[in-house]
């Protein structure tokens, strides 16, 4: 079980150098990082929780969540070169699986809403970045490479190399496949996403406007009809008024 514990500790050092420049030293991000901690403590419940042990799994789960402030639950599956930079207040449900070569910053949450039994937490891809304190609620699928931005409420499936934002999340663009060694720290940069609601106003925007130019064509189209009702009539008045005429100078020239 000992073996268990560290297997791919030195991976986990790894992608933490590769994806945070303040780390300096391998012997920095082991004793100085509490999503290495995190992930020491979750190999150990996990060994304990898959031989049965679901007690002593929870209270070393316990144990890890009191000395880092990263709650995962014994039962989760996490993939390799895991990377939980920051980490307070990380909740990770039962039921939810993590892809490798994920990215997790603090206050994030993979948690279910249903009271059911089986799965009701969130799949998570190989290379998904979620940004600070979002939200992924339920037993819904998160595409390889897909980013949420900070503080998003992800209540829906994200396609893969999706990005999204908002609450509820909304996708604001979708990549290429983006290459392995690609980061970006919490999933958005500055002035890469557009701000959803505004792009929904400059939608609405050129909706009125379109709006407005058929309404233009229309009334057009109308006043032209009108035209040519007026013009009708006035030509069928001026035949009635010949008529009249005619049929007048017939009488007076009968015997």
């Amino acid at each position: 079980m000992v073996s268990m514990v560290f297997t791919n500790l030195r991976d986990d050092i790894d992608a933490v150098l590769a994806r945070d420049p303040a780390a300096r030293s391998r012997l920095e991000v082991l004793l100085c990082y509490p999503g290495i901690h995190a992930r020491i403590f979750h190999r150990w419940a996990n060994a304990l929780w898959r031989r049965e042990w679901r007690f002593l799994a929870r209270f070393v789960s316990h144990l890890g969540r009191v000395a880092t402030g990263i709650e995962i639950h014994p039962g989760a599956t996490l993939g390799r070169r895991l990377f939980i930079d920051h980490g307070m207040g990380v909740v990770i449900g039962e039921t939810a699986e993590v892809g490798d070569d994920v990215t997790l910053y603090q206050g994030v949450t993979l948690g279910g809403t249903s009271l059911e039994k089986g799965k009701r937490h969130p799949t998570l891809g190989n290379r998904v970045i979620v940004g600070a304190g979002a939200q992924v609620l339920g037993p819904l699928n998160i595409g390889d490479g897909a980013r949420i931005g900070s503080n998003a409420v992800v209540l829906n499936d994200v396609p893969a190399c999706m990005s999204v934002v908002g609450i509820p999340a909304k996708p604001v663009g979708q990549r290429a496949s983006p290459p392995p060694e690609s980061f970006v720290a919490y999933g958005t940069q500055p002035g890469e996403v557009p701000d959803p609601v505004a792009r929904a106003i400059g939608d609405l925007r050129e909706e009125i406007s379109r709006l407005r130019s058929r309404v233009a064509e229309l009334e057009c189209a109308a006043d032209e009809h009108r035209a040519l009702a007026r013009r009708a009539e006035e030509g069928l008045a001026r035949d009635d008024g010949l008529a009249r005429e005619d049929g007048l100078t017939r009488e007076r020239a009968a015997p």
